[in-house]
């Protein structure tokens, strides 16, 4: 009887030497963020502080516990198959509404149809149990190139004016599914 390996996948983050003709392109005051090869890219605050979760990624205005907003990316690549049909919008509200911190309120749902994507996003009100104070929660699931990703962004709504700019960034940048053959260049060719 052999023994099985027991395999825990870790996150690795590399910098790399960008070459002098890079084709990377992103907003002032932000940095990109690529997970997967290219499975998903989003602009984010160049000062903000990352931090690598389980089965996610994590950005935040501050270092923990002094933050004041938490934007979490996670992503899965999907086998082969017909996923224009996927209905986007009824599993977003389904998803919100059932959302375990009670929304107090819940706003209309965004359609952003790319070229190979399709991203829907919403907005729920909800009151923060520790802090007993009122807070935002986006929530975006996109679906294109065989990858889903869910982007969540919670922050309070006192700060609504300094973090919505923030989450337009990301949904304006977000693109899924164009694979990366040399990090260092930036050009999606195909594998």
């Amino acid at each position: 009887m052999s023994k099985q390996k027991k395999h825990t996948l870790k996150w690795v983050k590399q910098t790399l030497e960008l070459k002098e003709d890079h084709n990377w392109k992103s907003e002032p005051g932000t940095r990109i963020f690529v997970a997967g090869r290219g499975a998903v890219r989003f602009d984010v605050p160049e000062n903000w502080h990352f931090q690598p979760q389980e089965k996610s990624f994590q950005f935040t205005d501050r270092k923990p516990p002094h933050d004041d907003c938490r934007l979490e990316a996670s992503y899965n690549l999907l086998p082969p198959g017909e996923w224009a049909e996927f209905p986007l919008v009824p599993v977003l509200k389904k998803l919100v509404k059932e959302d375990e911190r009670n929304p107090i309120e819940i706003g209309e749902v965004v359609k952003l149809n790319r070229q190979t994507a399709r991203i829907v996003w919403s907005q729920m009100k909800f009151i923060d149990p520790i802090e007993n104070r009122e807070a935002y929660s986006r929530i975006c699931i996109g679906l294109g190139s065989n990858v889903q990703c869910l982007i969540t962004f919670d922050y309070w709504v006192d700060d609504a004016e300094k973090f919505t700019p923030v989450w337009d960034g990301v949904m304006n940048s977000l693109v899924l599914g164009l694979f990366i053959r040399d990090p260092r260049a930036g050009f999606a060719l195909p594998d």
